[in-house]
């Protein structure tokens, strides 16, 4: 088909780009990858000298084929043994001659014996249900792992069991009742997840993988959510790894790092199919196939999957009309006011929309703002996203493993920025190639590409609309042209003038403030009469006075369709609101593991090519291509010492971007383990170069320009100032303008130092709390200033003031500390208690820098949730069974949400409950789960600007072929 004929020229345009730009830019790098990886060879030989006696393995479980953590794996006869971590996977140090036997023990599963005779072949163990057991012996939660407990960091886990049991819509809203992240709702379609403070529609400090590969749009620079992601059926995992971690990961792993990980096709083969259905039209259908292949001796060589996931509904509508914080008129007033989801209506610092209500001549008149166009008048509330993914997996021998992967992502949703924009027909693809050992070295490279599609900015499209039929100079003109002739002709002579006698009562010094008092008291209803008047003059007339100008494009009309459609296809540079956008981005990476004497180094590197590509309608690209590029490489050491109670480890890395200097990020780490006490503190550091919008972005969204920083700017007049220069009475005062100065943007960086502790009680109670402090330095802000034109012999301003939004660095030091607890309490396989609470806050330590934190982050807030899973009921003689449930409280305090010219203001405290319930239907292979995010449909904000989000009930069938043999 056609469609399918495009994703393919899509995937080889992709290629050719990919071979064509990155050839040159690479070939010094792999030069160096290349010797580091020659060098790290001749050490490997050492390593693997050493590590010949050691036996790796898998358990899972027999029925369902979903890997187990936790289980005990022990040497028959003595009473050395490990356990599996959070991929099911073991290690264990053989130290005594073969053959030897393995005893794998579960709670809940039959215990297994195992003879090795051969330490390299990797070890693959079924363990079936002890259904006696299960009954009679209380069962320990199988999310939290050993290796989670000793973690250095934060890691919060949903595992595919998690993602089964959320009370959520879907697996990435549940990531929202883990401790210490925040979620943001712009949209149906546009969720996104942050740690640790400055949360953000833009989450430009945290990092989101999708099996190593960065999940961010190529050209804004962030995440899109799970908008561009995996499906829900293909997602074997998701780690939350909370804090700096830019050693491992780069410089965007800043807050932390959002890392998913998919079902391999060796491990999780078969058909799985969803289909959900709830509220507000949704309708959500995934599809998973896998297949693998062996040779005639059994031997896995080959697998690929396939998946498709499409879902559409009516989205959530941001109608909040109260007025903005930077509103001038309250919602009471005739001359109008600037409301949150109304764009056009705002206070234009220039005087146009203003006459001083002290001068009588214009009691009662004050502000006067244009309508504007509601949200709902420019965009329908459709949305749509289609996911496309394949892989291939070759095995070349036991242990390693060529892998390709394409995906693909389609659709149609609102997205709230600096603006709000319509994401209409957005195109995302990414390919990737790896070469991997697991637990040993992978060498990794891929490709991402967008293109914007139909998406245009909703605000501008707004303005546009409106000066498109007159200017806001006529229009203000019209309107006081109006105002004049029928107000102030009543000041001069009118009936209820005359009749008062103020020419004759009050001498002239006096009249005025007697006119003025006698209007707002007595003439209120005539006030927003004439006001009424002066709208509808200068709104549906030409200009009387200069012929210019024609009617207002009303809503629902069809001359309004068709200036809406005008300006919402033509770009930004051909006089529209539409965007243009193929970005893409490059990415190379490798990393080897390896053992001398009994330490343990990990050490690798990556090379990133940016590439915007906007025409000039959103960066600096209006003449030629840029192109952007930043390297890194790391090095890690860990040693056991203590009996192996005390994990020491030390990391060091270095990264250069073309545009700034070499940056260092150190890190250190230290665990005690103590019985089923771990103690943790780590020291670390991390980095954050300027986003391509910090350094390229050039775009106006109404309020301001967002302009990138590379080189600083001179005299930006201050808002304040001019607003109060402009206002000046009787005539403005241009020697009340000030001005500063704005550096050109630099990377920032951070320094923390976290305690944790966590501990586990009778194998029933899970405890775990962290505290960190970190101290940001060069800290990345916005600053907002004006570039006016003001002569010297001049009354007023020549023209409207350049308002501009840049990204600049903090003179001071910003700090931010917190704390985050959690406990787990595993009573009975039908019930499980889980509470976590959260408490975060900045210091800015009095800092009088003008700079805006955008710190957006509730100060507390908590989860408190119950939940059960594959228990049974008993009604007299009916029996019903393969139960399962979830219950999740949230609550946050409210904050100031700030950073964007358009949406700055405050987010109400509040509390949502979610709840799930599911049945297990074993004969028909399937689950049907039903249930509702919000179920009490509190109507809450959790962004300023966005919309309210309100209950979403669904009901879910789910068909897994692949997991029931």
């Amino acid at each position: 088909s056609a469609f399918i004929k495009r994703i393919l020229s899509l995937h080889i345009c992709c290629f050719q780009i990919f071979s064509y730009n990155l050839l040159s830019q690479l070939k010094l790098f792999l030069k160096h990858l290349i010797v580091i990886f020659l060098s790290i060879s001749l050490l490997a030989n050492n390593a693997f000298a050493q590590n010949k006696s050691e036996l790796r393995g898998v358990v899972r479980d027999s029925k369902t084929g979903e890997k187990l953590i936790g289980v005990v794996v022990s040497i028959k006869g003595s009473s050395y043994g490990t356990a599996t971590d959070f991929e099911g996977e073991f290690k264990l140090k053989i130290n005594q001659p073969l053959p030897i036997t393995l005893v794998v023990t579960y709670l809940g599963y039959a215990k297994t014996e195992i003879k090795v005779e051969n330490v390299s072949k990797i070890i693959s163990v079924g363990l079936k249900e002890d259904t006696k057991s299960l009954n009679e012996v209380e069962v320990k939660d199988t999310r939290i792992t050993e290796k989670q407990k000793q973690s250095p960091l934060t890691v919060e886990t949903m595992n595919t069991l998690a993602i089964r049991q959320t009370s959520a819509l879907s697996f990435y809203e549940g990531l929202a009742q883990l401790k210490g992240v925040d979620m943001i709702s712009a949209s149906l379609g546009f969720n996104i997840i942050n740690t640790r403070g400055f949360n953000s529609t833009s989450p430009v400090r945290s990092l989101q993988l999708i099996d190593g590969a960065d999940n961010q749009a190529p050209g804004l620079n962030f995440s899109l959510g799970n908008f561009l992601g995996s499906s829900e059926l293909d997602i074997q995992k998701v780690d939350l790894i909370v804090g700096a971690s830019s050693a491992y990961y780069g410089p965007n792993a800043f807050n932390g790092v959002i890392d998913m990980q998919t079902k391999s096709p060796f491990q999780y083969p078969g058909l799985s199919a969803q289909v959900k259905v709830g509220e507000r039209n949704l309708l959500e259908t995934s599809v998973r196939w896998a297949q693998k292949f062996k040779t005639k001796s059994g031997k896995e060589i080959f697998a690929y999957k396939f998946n498709i996931s499409y879902m559409k509904a009516n989205d959530w509508k941001a109608e909040n009309y109260n007025p903005t914080t930077q509103s001038p008129n309250d919602a009471k007033a005739g001359g109008g006011y600037d409301a949150v989801n109304r764009y056009g209506d705002e206070y234009n610092s220039n005087r146009i929309f203003y006459q001083d209500a002290s001068d009588w001549k214009w009691a009662g008149y004050g502000y006067s703002l244009r309508g504007g166009y509601k949200e709902t008048d420019l965009i329908d509330n459709k949305m749509q996203n289609l996911k496309l993914g394949a892989a291939f997996h070759l095995k070349l021998n036991k242990d390693n493993e060529l892998i390709y992967t394409s995906s693909f992502g389609n659709g149609s949703t609102i997205y709230q920025g600096d603006d709000r924009f319509a994401l209409k027909d957005i195109l995302f693809f990414q390919n990737k190639i790896e070469l991997r050992k697991e637990g040993k070295y992978f060498i990794r490279a891929y490709a991402t590409n967008e293109n914007a599609g139909n998406s245009f900015d909703i605000y501008s499209t707004a303005l546009l609309l409106q000066n498109g039929a007159k200017t806001d100079k006529q229009w203000a003109i019209d309107y006081q042209n109006s105002w004049s002739q029928n107000v102030q002709s009543q000041l001069v002579g009118g009936s209820w003038y005359t009749g008062f006698g103020f020419d004759t009562i009050f001498p002239l010094s006096q009249r005025g403030q007697y006119i003025i008092n006698y209007m707002n008291t007595r003439l209120q209803d005539s006030i927003l009469k004439y006001h009424n008047v002066a709208r509808q003059t200068a709104d549906l007339y030409p200009s009387a006075t200069s012929n210019t100008g024609i009617a207002r494009f009303e809503p629902g009309t069809a001359r309004f369709d068709s200036a809406l459609n005008y300006y919402s296809t033509h770009t930004i540079r051909e006089g529209g609101s539409k965007f243009f956008d193929q970005s893409a981005l490059y990415h190379i990476a490798g990393e080897y593991r390896f053992s001398i004497l009994s330490f343990d180094f990990i050490t690798g590197g990556n090379f990133r090519l940016y590439a915007p590509y906007s025409k000039g309608n959103i960066f600096l690209d209006t003449a030629d291509r840029i192109y952007n590029k930043e390297y890194g490489v790391y090095l890690g050491i860990e040693k056991k010492v203590l009996n192996e109670k005390l994990k020491l480890s030390m990391t060091n890395r270095v990264d250069k971007n073309d545009n700034f200097g070499y940056l260092w990020s150190p890190a250190a780490t230290a665990v005690y383990v103590m019985k089923k006490n771990v103690f943790r503190v780590s020291v670390s550091s991390a980095l954050r170069n300027p986003t391509l919008t910090d350094q390229y972005i050039n775009l106006d969204v109404g309020r301001a320009t967002l302009m990138g920083n590379l080189h600083g700017f001179d005299s930006l007049a201050t808002i304040n100032s001019l607003v109060n220069a402009s206002n000046a009475t009787p005539v403005a005062n241009r020697s009340l303008v000030e001005y500063f100065h704005v550096d050109p943007v630099k990377p920032e960086k951070v320094q923390t130092i976290e305690f944790g502790y966590r501990t586990t009680v009778k194998d029933k109670l899970y405890f775990d709390a962290s505290y960190y402090y970190s101290t940001y330095y060069d800290f990345i802000g916005y600053k907002i200033g004006a570039i006016i034109d003001w002569p010297p012999y001049s009354t007023f301003l020549q023209k409207a003031p350049h308002v501009l939004r840049v990204a600049t660095n903090s003179k001071d030091i910003v700090t931010t500390q917190g704390v985050t607890i959690g406990m787990n309490y595993f009573f009975r396989r039908f019930i499980g208690l889980n509470l976590n609470f959260s408490w975060n806050k900045l210091d800015r330590h009095n800092s009088t820098d003008p700079l805006i934190p955008a710190y957006n982050t509730p100060e507390r807030k908590y989860n408190i949730g119950v939940g059960g899973r594959d228990f049974k009921l008993r009604f007299g003689s009916f029996e019903l069974e393969h139960l399962g449930y979830n219950i999740n409280w949230k609550w946050q305090s409210g904050f100031t949400y700030e950073g964007s010219p358009q949406f700055t203001g405050d987010v109400s405290e509040y509390g949502m409950l979610d709840l799930q319930v599911n049945k297990m239907i074993p004969v028909m292979h399937s689950t049907i789960k039903m249930g509702a995010s919000n179920i009490l449909n509190n109507q809450v904000y959790t962004v300023y600007g966005g919309p309210l989000i309100g209950r979403m009930a669904y009901i879910s069938i789910l068909v897994e072929l692949d997991n029931w043999k």
